[in-house]
């Protein structure tokens, strides 16, 4: 069996797909391909987003954000949008899911903390849900 690719999908590919991403990486090690980007990426990664994840012993600040482009989605198994409205090409056979999350921009740790937990709540089924 190959293992799944995953694509999380926000704006600005600057706080809640890369938590994940950092999440999904870090529970589920080479077992699944991991891939973020975003409609319109930011400049860099949110600073309180790094802190969140550095808590949980998980460094995403070396992370820069990407564009999001058809040809991620073409590559990836399954397709999540983090509650942001964006738009992703549709293709046949693939699993997209939508989860609605708060925006950690502009928030502080204690508002990211439960975007975090929610997350990683959400990683993990989803690990689970691969059969990986």
């Amino acid at each position: 069996m190959t293992k799944p690719t995953v694509l999380f999908v926000c704006v600005h590919n600057a706080g809640r797909s890369q938590m994940a991403a950092g999440y999904l990486q870090h529970l589920a090690g080479d077992r699944i391909e991991v891939l973020s980007a975003g409609s319109k990426p930011g400049h860099e990664i949110n600073p309180v987003a790094v802190a969140a994840m550095a808590e949980e012993g998980i460094d995403i600040a070396a992370n820069t954000p990407k564009v999001l482009t058809t040809e991620a989605v073409q590559a990836s198994d399954v397709v999540i949008t983090m509650g942001c409205g964006d738009e992703c090409p549709y293709f046949p056979g693939k699993r997209y899911e939508d989860w609605k999350l708060d925006d950690p921009a502009g928030q502080g740790i204690e508002a990211v903390r439960p975007i975090r937990d929610e997350i990683r709540t959400r990683i993990e089924a989803l690990i689970t849900s691969l059969a990986v």
